[in-house]
Protein backbone atom coordinates (compact mmCIF):
# COMPACT_ATOMS: atom_id res chain seq x y z
CA UNK A 1 0.00 0.00 0.00
CA UNK A 2 1.63 3.47 -1.29
CA UNK A 3 0.60 7.16 -1.77
CA UNK A 4 -1.49 5.91 -4.81
CA UNK A 5 -4.12 4.14 -2.59
CA UNK A 6 -7.68 5.17 -3.19
CA UNK A 7 -9.81 7.16 -0.99
CA UNK A 8 -13.26 5.42 -0.46
CA UNK A 9 -15.91 8.42 0.14
CA UNK A 10 -19.58 7.56 1.01
CA UNK A 11 -21.36 10.59 0.41
CA UNK A 12 -25.27 11.31 2.02
CA UNK A 13 -27.63 13.77 0.97
CA UNK A 14 -29.97 13.91 3.75
CA UNK A 15 -33.34 15.17 3.73
CA UNK A 16 -37.28 15.16 4.99
CA UNK A 17 -39.47 12.63 3.43
CA UNK A 18 -42.34 14.87 3.95
CA UNK A 19 -41.48 17.53 1.81
CA UNK A 20 -41.45 15.43 -1.51
CA UNK A 21 -45.43 15.18 -1.68
CA UNK A 22 -45.68 18.95 -0.64
CA UNK A 23 -43.05 20.60 -3.06
CA UNK A 24 -43.02 19.57 -6.51
CA UNK A 25 -40.07 18.95 -7.83
CA UNK A 26 -37.64 19.63 -4.82
CA UNK A 27 -36.66 15.83 -4.12
CA UNK A 28 -35.12 15.86 -7.79
CA UNK A 29 -33.58 19.42 -7.17
CA UNK A 30 -31.64 18.40 -4.19
CA UNK A 31 -30.75 15.10 -5.48
CA UNK A 32 -29.46 16.81 -8.44
CA UNK A 33 -27.06 18.74 -6.19
CA UNK A 34 -25.78 15.76 -4.51
CA UNK A 35 -24.85 14.07 -7.91
CA UNK A 36 -23.04 17.59 -8.59
CA UNK A 37 -20.84 16.96 -5.49
CA UNK A 38 -20.27 13.60 -6.16
CA UNK A 39 -18.88 14.08 -9.73
CA UNK A 40 -16.94 16.65 -9.03
CA UNK A 41 -15.38 14.36 -5.61
CA UNK A 42 -14.76 11.57 -8.32
CA UNK A 43 -12.58 13.86 -10.30
CA UNK A 44 -10.70 14.22 -7.27
CA UNK A 45 -9.67 11.06 -7.89
CA UNK A 46 -12.03 9.49 -4.85
CA UNK A 47 -14.10 6.59 -4.95
CA UNK A 48 -17.56 7.67 -3.84
CA UNK A 49 -20.54 5.57 -2.71
CA UNK A 50 -22.97 7.59 -3.76
CA UNK A 51 -26.35 7.24 -1.22
CA UNK A 52 -28.45 9.90 -2.71
CA UNK A 53 -31.32 11.52 -0.16
CA UNK A 54 -31.46 9.64 2.90
CA UNK A 55 -34.59 10.81 3.90
CA UNK A 56 -36.43 8.53 6.59
CA UNK A 57 -34.56 6.59 9.55
CA UNK A 58 -34.96 2.84 7.75
CA UNK A 59 -33.35 4.16 4.37
CA UNK A 60 -30.26 5.34 6.91
CA UNK A 61 -29.83 2.23 8.42
CA UNK A 62 -29.48 0.72 4.61
CA UNK A 63 -27.40 3.70 3.60
CA UNK A 64 -25.17 2.18 7.04
CA UNK A 65 -24.94 -1.29 6.10
CA UNK A 66 -24.09 -0.07 2.43
CA UNK A 67 -20.97 2.36 3.71
CA UNK A 68 -20.14 -1.15 6.41
CA UNK A 69 -20.20 -3.44 2.68
CA UNK A 70 -18.26 -0.43 1.05
CA UNK A 71 -15.71 -0.11 3.71
CA UNK A 72 -15.39 3.35 3.41
CA UNK A 73 -12.78 5.58 4.95
CA UNK A 74 -14.82 9.14 5.53
CA UNK A 75 -18.55 10.48 4.95
CA UNK A 76 -19.53 13.30 3.97
CA UNK A 77 -23.23 14.14 5.18
CA UNK A 78 -24.45 16.65 2.91
CA UNK A 79 -27.34 18.52 4.74
CA UNK A 80 -29.62 19.70 1.36
CA UNK A 81 -32.47 20.88 3.01
CA UNK A 82 -34.18 20.53 6.77
CA UNK A 83 -33.73 16.50 8.08
CA UNK A 84 -35.03 15.17 11.11
CA UNK A 85 -31.82 13.78 13.51
CA UNK A 86 -33.36 10.63 13.67
CA UNK A 87 -32.43 10.16 9.81
CA UNK A 88 -28.74 11.10 10.87
CA UNK A 89 -27.89 8.86 13.77
CA UNK A 90 -28.77 4.95 12.44
CA UNK A 91 -26.59 5.93 9.17
CA UNK A 92 -23.42 7.51 11.16
CA UNK A 93 -23.56 4.69 13.87
CA UNK A 94 -23.17 1.93 11.13
CA UNK A 95 -21.09 3.83 8.96
CA UNK A 96 -17.98 4.17 12.03
CA UNK A 97 -15.93 6.51 9.98
CA UNK A 98 -15.10 10.21 10.26
CA UNK A 99 -17.64 12.74 9.65
CA UNK A 100 -17.97 15.95 7.77
CA UNK A 101 -21.05 17.52 7.40
CA UNK A 102 -21.72 19.58 4.37
CA UNK A 103 -23.49 22.49 5.43
CA UNK A 104 -24.23 23.42 1.41
CA UNK A 105 -26.00 26.18 -0.02
CA UNK A 106 -26.40 25.93 -3.82
CA UNK A 107 -25.96 29.86 -4.04
CA UNK A 108 -24.40 32.29 -1.91
CA UNK A 109 -27.78 34.09 -1.08
CA UNK A 110 -32.05 33.88 -1.79
CA UNK A 111 -32.85 36.48 -4.42
CA UNK A 112 -35.13 38.08 -2.74
CA UNK A 113 -37.21 40.19 -4.76
CA UNK A 114 -37.68 37.32 -7.57
CA UNK A 115 -38.51 35.27 -5.22
CA UNK A 116 -40.74 37.28 -3.19
CA UNK A 117 -42.42 37.91 -6.65
CA UNK A 118 -43.72 34.30 -6.90
CA UNK A 119 -47.38 34.05 -6.70
CA UNK A 120 -47.57 30.47 -5.34
CA UNK A 121 -46.70 30.77 -1.57
CA UNK A 122 -46.21 26.81 -1.28
CA UNK A 123 -44.06 27.14 -4.49
CA UNK A 124 -42.03 29.81 -2.32
CA UNK A 125 -41.69 27.22 0.33
CA UNK A 126 -40.03 24.82 -1.85
CA UNK A 127 -37.79 27.33 -2.68
CA UNK A 128 -36.60 28.13 0.28
CA UNK A 129 -36.41 24.72 1.55
CA UNK A 130 -34.13 23.86 -1.32
CA UNK A 131 -31.88 26.90 0.92
CA UNK A 132 -32.30 25.29 4.12
CA UNK A 133 -29.16 23.36 4.77
CA UNK A 134 -28.06 25.41 8.22
CA UNK A 135 -31.46 24.79 9.80
CA UNK A 136 -30.85 21.55 11.13
CA UNK A 137 -27.63 21.89 11.79
CA UNK A 138 -27.46 22.25 15.26
CA UNK A 139 -30.22 19.77 15.88
CA UNK A 140 -27.56 17.17 14.37
CA UNK A 141 -24.55 18.84 16.03
CA UNK A 142 -26.34 18.32 19.38
CA UNK A 143 -27.15 14.82 18.39
CA UNK A 144 -23.26 14.12 18.07
CA UNK A 145 -22.25 15.70 20.67
CA UNK A 146 -24.31 13.84 22.95
CA UNK A 147 -23.82 10.37 21.32
CA UNK A 148 -20.25 11.30 21.29
CA UNK A 149 -19.79 11.06 17.28
CA UNK A 150 -16.87 13.12 16.71
CA UNK A 151 -17.49 15.35 13.40
CA UNK A 152 -16.58 18.20 11.33
CA UNK A 153 -18.02 21.18 9.39
CA UNK A 154 -17.77 23.12 6.57
CA UNK A 155 -20.40 25.70 5.51
CA UNK A 156 -20.43 27.76 2.34
CA UNK A 157 -21.77 27.57 -1.48
CA UNK A 158 -21.74 24.52 -3.71
CA UNK A 159 -19.22 24.77 -5.92
CA UNK A 160 -17.66 27.82 -4.69
CA UNK A 161 -13.71 27.81 -4.92
CA UNK A 162 -13.55 28.16 -0.87
CA UNK A 163 -15.54 25.83 -0.23
CA UNK A 164 -14.10 23.11 -2.95
CA UNK A 165 -10.72 24.19 -1.61
CA UNK A 166 -12.10 22.57 1.86
CA UNK A 167 -13.23 19.98 1.26
CA UNK A 168 -10.45 18.93 -0.88
CA UNK A 169 -8.61 19.34 2.35
CA UNK A 170 -10.89 16.98 4.00
CA UNK A 171 -10.39 14.82 0.90
CA UNK A 172 -6.66 15.16 1.64
CA UNK A 173 -6.62 14.42 5.37
CA UNK A 174 -8.41 11.57 4.68
CA UNK A 175 -6.41 10.17 2.04
CA UNK A 176 -3.18 10.82 4.62
CA UNK A 177 -5.29 8.95 7.67
CA UNK A 178 -5.88 5.85 5.22
CA UNK A 179 -2.26 5.57 4.15
CA UNK A 180 -0.79 5.83 7.49
CA UNK A 181 -3.74 3.01 8.85
CA UNK A 182 -2.81 0.58 6.06
CA UNK A 183 1.41 1.85 6.10
CA UNK A 184 4.20 -0.74 7.27
CA UNK A 185 6.56 0.75 8.50
CA UNK A 186 10.01 -0.94 8.74
CA UNK A 187 11.81 -0.79 12.47
CA UNK A 188 15.90 -1.57 11.85
CA UNK A 189 18.01 -1.62 14.41
CA UNK A 190 17.54 0.59 18.19
CA UNK A 191 17.37 3.84 19.62
CA UNK A 192 20.34 6.09 19.87
CA UNK A 193 21.17 5.59 23.17
CA UNK A 194 20.53 8.01 25.52
CA UNK A 195 17.68 9.88 23.48
CA UNK A 196 15.14 9.98 25.56
CA UNK A 197 13.00 11.97 23.75
CA UNK A 198 12.45 9.92 20.80
CA UNK A 199 11.66 6.67 22.47
CA UNK A 200 8.12 6.22 22.19
CA UNK A 201 5.68 3.20 22.83
CA UNK A 202 5.25 1.01 19.47
CA UNK A 203 2.18 -0.50 20.06
CA UNK A 204 0.12 3.15 20.83
CA UNK A 205 1.52 4.14 17.12
CA UNK A 206 -0.67 1.14 15.61
CA UNK A 207 -3.54 1.36 17.94
CA UNK A 208 -3.54 5.12 17.26
CA UNK A 209 -2.46 5.85 13.23
CA UNK A 210 -2.98 1.83 12.19
CA UNK A 211 0.30 1.93 10.85
CA UNK A 212 2.25 -1.36 11.84
CA UNK A 213 5.55 -1.52 12.78
CA UNK A 214 7.69 -4.34 11.45
CA UNK A 215 10.77 -5.67 13.27
CA UNK A 216 13.78 -6.15 11.26
CA UNK A 217 17.29 -7.28 11.58
CA UNK A 218 20.60 -5.47 9.97
CA UNK A 219 22.11 -9.19 9.66
CA UNK A 220 19.67 -9.35 6.85
CA UNK A 221 20.50 -6.35 5.20
CA UNK A 222 24.47 -7.16 5.75
CA UNK A 223 23.62 -10.31 3.62
CA UNK A 224 21.57 -8.86 1.08
CA UNK A 225 24.61 -6.68 0.68
CA UNK A 226 26.43 -9.61 -0.03
CA UNK A 227 24.09 -10.80 -2.98
CA UNK A 228 24.17 -8.00 -4.78
CA UNK A 229 25.61 -8.82 -8.49
CA UNK A 230 28.71 -6.27 -10.06
CA UNK A 231 26.21 -5.41 -12.46
CA UNK A 232 23.64 -4.06 -10.36
CA UNK A 233 26.13 -1.89 -8.99
CA UNK A 234 27.58 -0.38 -11.98
CA UNK A 235 23.69 0.12 -12.75
CA UNK A 236 23.24 2.38 -9.30
CA UNK A 237 26.23 4.18 -9.34
CA UNK A 238 25.62 5.06 -12.73
CA UNK A 239 21.43 6.24 -11.46
CA UNK A 240 23.60 7.90 -8.38
CA UNK A 241 25.49 10.15 -10.83
CA UNK A 242 22.12 11.15 -12.63
CA UNK A 243 20.22 11.71 -8.90
CA UNK A 244 23.55 13.88 -7.00
CA UNK A 245 26.04 16.32 -7.79
CA UNK A 246 28.86 13.27 -6.80
CA UNK A 247 32.03 15.93 -5.62
CA UNK A 248 34.85 14.95 -7.65
CA UNK A 249 36.63 14.31 -4.02
CA UNK A 250 34.39 10.93 -3.34
CA UNK A 251 36.18 7.89 -3.53
CA UNK A 252 35.21 5.08 -6.38
CA UNK A 253 35.34 2.70 -3.48
CA UNK A 254 32.99 4.60 -1.46
CA UNK A 255 30.43 5.05 -4.37
CA UNK A 256 30.77 1.57 -4.91
CA UNK A 257 30.00 0.55 -1.58
CA UNK A 258 26.93 3.07 -1.35
CA UNK A 259 25.25 1.25 -4.56
CA UNK A 260 25.78 -2.02 -3.35
CA UNK A 261 23.80 -0.74 0.05
CA UNK A 262 21.40 0.99 -2.07
CA UNK A 263 20.49 -2.64 -3.93
CA UNK A 264 20.52 -4.15 -0.90
CA UNK A 265 17.80 -1.85 0.75
CA UNK A 266 15.79 -1.51 -2.17
CA UNK A 267 15.62 -5.51 -2.47
CA UNK A 268 15.43 -5.16 1.66
CA UNK A 269 12.17 -2.85 1.54
CA UNK A 270 10.22 -4.97 -1.46
CA UNK A 271 10.54 -8.14 0.66
CA UNK A 272 9.42 -6.33 3.26
CA UNK A 273 6.92 -4.10 1.71
CA UNK A 274 7.67 -1.44 3.59
CA UNK A 275 6.22 2.27 3.48
CA UNK A 276 8.32 4.22 5.47
CA UNK A 277 11.19 3.27 7.89
CA UNK A 278 13.53 4.43 10.74
CA UNK A 279 16.80 2.80 11.28
CA UNK A 280 20.16 2.92 13.40
CA UNK A 281 22.59 0.87 14.27
CA UNK A 282 26.26 1.16 15.67
CA UNK A 283 27.61 -1.97 13.93
CA UNK A 284 30.20 -1.64 16.32
CA UNK A 285 32.68 -5.25 16.26
CA UNK A 286 30.52 -6.63 13.13
CA UNK A 287 32.40 -5.55 10.11
CA UNK A 288 29.66 -6.48 7.93
CA UNK A 289 27.48 -4.87 9.62
CA UNK A 290 29.41 -1.61 10.28
CA UNK A 291 30.05 -1.68 6.56
CA UNK A 292 26.36 -1.75 5.66
CA UNK A 293 25.65 1.01 7.98
CA UNK A 294 27.81 3.59 7.09
CA UNK A 295 27.39 3.01 4.07
CA UNK A 296 23.57 3.54 4.12
CA UNK A 297 22.61 7.45 3.40
CA UNK A 298 22.41 7.47 -0.55
CA UNK A 299 20.00 4.69 -0.75
CA UNK A 300 17.79 5.74 2.26
CA UNK A 301 18.31 8.97 0.58
CA UNK A 302 16.80 7.71 -2.70
CA UNK A 303 14.02 5.45 -1.34
CA UNK A 304 12.92 8.76 0.45
CA UNK A 305 12.13 10.86 -3.03
CA UNK A 306 10.58 7.75 -3.94
CA UNK A 307 7.99 8.04 -1.09
CA UNK A 308 9.45 5.72 0.91
CA UNK A 309 10.53 8.01 3.71
CA UNK A 310 13.62 6.67 6.39
CA UNK A 311 14.14 8.61 9.22
CA UNK A 312 17.93 7.93 11.20
CA UNK A 313 18.24 7.58 14.77
CA UNK A 314 15.14 4.80 15.05
CA UNK A 315 12.64 7.74 15.16
CA UNK A 316 9.56 6.34 14.96
CA UNK A 317 7.22 9.40 15.39
CA UNK A 318 9.62 11.17 12.44
CA UNK A 319 9.08 8.61 10.43
CA UNK A 320 5.26 9.07 10.29
CA UNK A 321 5.66 13.32 10.35
CA UNK A 322 7.44 12.23 6.91
CA UNK A 323 5.38 9.77 5.89
CA UNK A 324 2.31 12.37 6.70
CA UNK A 325 4.05 14.94 4.62
CA UNK A 326 4.98 12.94 1.84
CA UNK A 327 1.44 12.18 1.65
CA UNK A 328 0.66 15.69 1.02
CA UNK A 329 2.68 15.77 -1.73
CA UNK A 330 4.93 18.35 0.60
CA UNK A 331 8.04 15.98 0.80
CA UNK A 332 9.35 15.31 4.46
CA UNK A 333 12.39 15.74 4.99
CA UNK A 334 14.56 14.95 8.55
CA UNK A 335 16.12 17.75 9.93
CA UNK A 336 16.62 19.45 13.49
CA UNK A 337 17.92 22.82 14.61
CA UNK A 338 21.71 23.54 13.71
CA UNK A 339 22.28 26.90 14.79
CA UNK A 340 19.92 30.38 14.94
CA UNK A 341 21.51 33.41 13.13
CA UNK A 342 20.39 36.35 14.70
CA UNK A 343 21.96 38.93 12.29
CA UNK A 344 19.34 37.36 9.44
CA UNK A 345 17.06 36.39 12.27
CA UNK A 346 16.47 33.03 10.76
CA UNK A 347 16.86 29.42 12.22
CA UNK A 348 19.43 27.10 10.64
CA UNK A 349 18.07 23.45 10.53
CA UNK A 350 19.56 20.38 9.12
CA UNK A 351 20.59 16.75 9.25
CA UNK A 352 23.27 14.24 8.81
CA UNK A 353 22.10 10.76 6.99
CA UNK A 354 19.16 10.46 4.84
CA UNK A 355 17.54 13.42 2.74
CA UNK A 356 14.96 14.14 0.41
CA UNK A 357 16.35 14.94 -2.72
CA UNK A 358 13.05 15.16 -4.42
CA UNK A 359 12.31 18.96 -2.33
CA UNK A 360 15.54 20.26 -2.67
CA UNK A 361 16.80 23.33 -4.16
CA UNK A 362 19.05 22.23 -7.25
CA UNK A 363 20.80 18.85 -7.32
CA UNK A 364 21.85 17.17 -3.98
CA UNK A 365 25.69 16.81 -3.51
CA UNK A 366 27.73 13.82 -2.36
CA UNK A 367 30.63 14.15 -0.12
CA UNK A 368 32.88 12.30 1.47
CA UNK A 369 33.21 12.31 5.27
CA UNK A 370 36.03 10.95 7.27
CA UNK A 371 33.81 11.15 10.13
CA UNK A 372 30.23 10.34 11.16
CA UNK A 373 29.78 12.75 13.85
CA UNK A 374 28.19 10.74 17.27
CA UNK A 375 28.38 7.45 14.98
CA UNK A 376 30.61 4.90 13.95
CA UNK A 377 31.99 4.51 10.90
CA UNK A 378 32.88 6.68 7.66
CA UNK A 379 31.29 6.96 4.05
CA UNK A 380 29.39 9.30 1.82
CA UNK A 381 26.75 11.96 2.99
CA UNK A 382 24.12 14.28 1.22
CA UNK A 383 24.30 18.28 1.54
CA UNK A 384 21.05 19.95 -0.07
CA UNK A 385 18.90 22.57 1.27
CA UNK A 386 15.29 22.39 0.97
CA UNK A 387 13.75 24.48 -1.91
CA UNK A 388 13.16 27.93 -1.18
CA UNK A 389 9.82 29.27 -0.58
CA UNK A 390 6.88 28.14 1.72
CA UNK A 391 7.79 25.77 3.95
CA UNK A 392 5.70 23.62 6.70
CA UNK A 393 7.41 21.78 9.68
CA UNK A 394 5.67 18.95 11.41
CA UNK A 395 6.51 17.13 14.54
CA UNK A 396 4.44 13.92 15.19
CA UNK A 397 4.70 14.56 19.00
CA UNK A 398 3.46 12.97 22.49
CA UNK A 399 2.67 15.08 25.96
CA UNK A 400 1.16 13.83 28.99
CA UNK A 401 -2.51 14.51 27.98
CA UNK A 402 -3.04 14.07 24.34
CA UNK A 403 -0.82 10.67 23.73
CA UNK A 404 0.08 12.32 20.13
CA UNK A 405 -0.72 15.63 18.52
CA UNK A 406 0.88 16.97 15.57
CA UNK A 407 2.80 20.23 16.02
CA UNK A 408 3.29 22.35 13.41
CA UNK A 409 4.81 25.41 12.13
CA UNK A 410 4.80 27.74 8.35
CA UNK A 411 7.82 29.73 7.65
CA UNK A 412 9.92 30.12 4.50
CA UNK A 413 12.78 28.61 3.42
CA UNK A 414 15.88 31.35 2.43
CA UNK A 415 18.44 31.34 -0.25
CA UNK A 416 21.68 32.40 1.66
CA UNK A 417 24.97 30.51 3.13
CA UNK A 418 24.87 27.53 4.58
CA UNK A 419 27.85 25.15 6.58
CA UNK A 420 28.92 23.12 4.02
CA UNK A 421 29.50 19.75 6.25
CA UNK A 422 28.08 17.03 3.84
CA UNK A 423 24.84 17.41 5.51
CA UNK A 424 21.32 18.30 5.01
CA UNK A 425 21.24 22.60 6.19
CA UNK A 426 18.47 25.45 5.36
CA UNK A 427 17.54 28.55 6.35
CA UNK A 428 14.08 29.13 7.43
CA UNK A 429 12.38 32.53 8.60
CA UNK A 430 9.38 32.28 10.58
CA UNK A 431 6.54 35.12 10.75
CA UNK A 432 7.18 35.30 14.34
CA UNK A 433 10.85 35.49 14.16
CA UNK A 434 13.62 33.48 14.91
CA UNK A 435 13.35 33.81 18.85
CA UNK A 436 9.63 33.68 18.65
CA UNK A 437 9.68 30.76 16.71
CA UNK A 438 12.50 28.85 19.18
CA UNK A 439 10.37 29.74 22.56
CA UNK A 440 7.03 29.38 21.13
CA UNK A 441 7.91 25.53 19.48
CA UNK A 442 10.05 24.33 22.49
CA UNK A 443 7.18 25.30 24.95
CA UNK A 444 5.29 22.52 23.34
CA UNK A 445 8.15 19.95 24.42
CA UNK A 446 8.69 18.21 21.43
CA UNK A 447 11.40 15.65 20.06
CA UNK A 448 14.52 17.82 18.71
CA UNK A 449 13.53 16.01 15.17
CA UNK A 450 10.83 17.21 12.93
CA UNK A 451 9.85 16.74 9.32
CA UNK A 452 10.41 19.86 6.77
CA UNK A 453 8.01 20.07 3.96
CA UNK A 454 7.65 22.89 0.46
CA UNK A 455 4.33 25.00 0.74
CA UNK A 456 1.85 25.71 3.49
CA UNK A 457 -0.14 22.62 4.67
CA UNK A 458 -0.92 23.74 7.95
CA UNK A 459 -4.64 23.55 7.22
CA UNK A 460 -4.98 19.90 5.90
CA UNK A 461 -2.63 19.26 9.01
CA UNK A 462 -5.22 20.27 11.71
CA UNK A 463 -7.92 18.19 9.42
CA UNK A 464 -5.81 15.40 9.68
CA UNK A 465 -5.52 15.47 13.32
CA UNK A 466 -8.68 15.77 13.42
CA UNK A 467 -9.92 12.82 11.16
CA UNK A 468 -7.02 10.95 13.07
CA UNK A 469 -8.52 11.85 16.68
CA UNK A 470 -5.67 13.56 17.41
CA UNK A 471 -4.34 16.83 19.45
CA UNK A 472 -3.15 19.84 17.09
CA UNK A 473 -0.85 22.77 17.59
CA UNK A 474 0.42 25.28 15.18
CA UNK A 475 2.96 28.04 16.53
CA UNK A 476 3.11 30.29 13.49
Amino acid sequence: MHNDCQLRLGLSGIGNHAYWCQFAGLEERLKGYVNQLAAWCTGQGVQVLNLGLVDTPAGSLEAGRQCRRADIDLLFLYVTTYALSDTVLPLVQRAGVPVVVLNLQPEAAIDYDAFNRMEDRTAMTGEWLAFCSACPMPEIANLFKRARIPFHQVSGVLGEPQTCREIEEWLVAARVRSALAGARMGLMGHYYSGMLDIMTDVTLVSITFGTHAELLEVDELSALCAEVSEVDIARRMEEFHAAFEVQVDCPAAELRRAARTSVALDAFVARHDLDAMAYYYMGSGNAANEDTMSSIILGTSLLTARHIPVAGEYEVKNALAMKIMDCLGAGGSFTEYYAMDFTDDLVLMGHDGPGHIAIAEGKTKVRPLNVYHGKVGRGLSVEMSVKHGPVTLLSVMEDADSRFKLLVAEGECVAGSIMEIGNTNSRYRFPIGARGFVNAWNAQGPAHHCAVGVGHVADTLRKTAALIGIGFHQVC
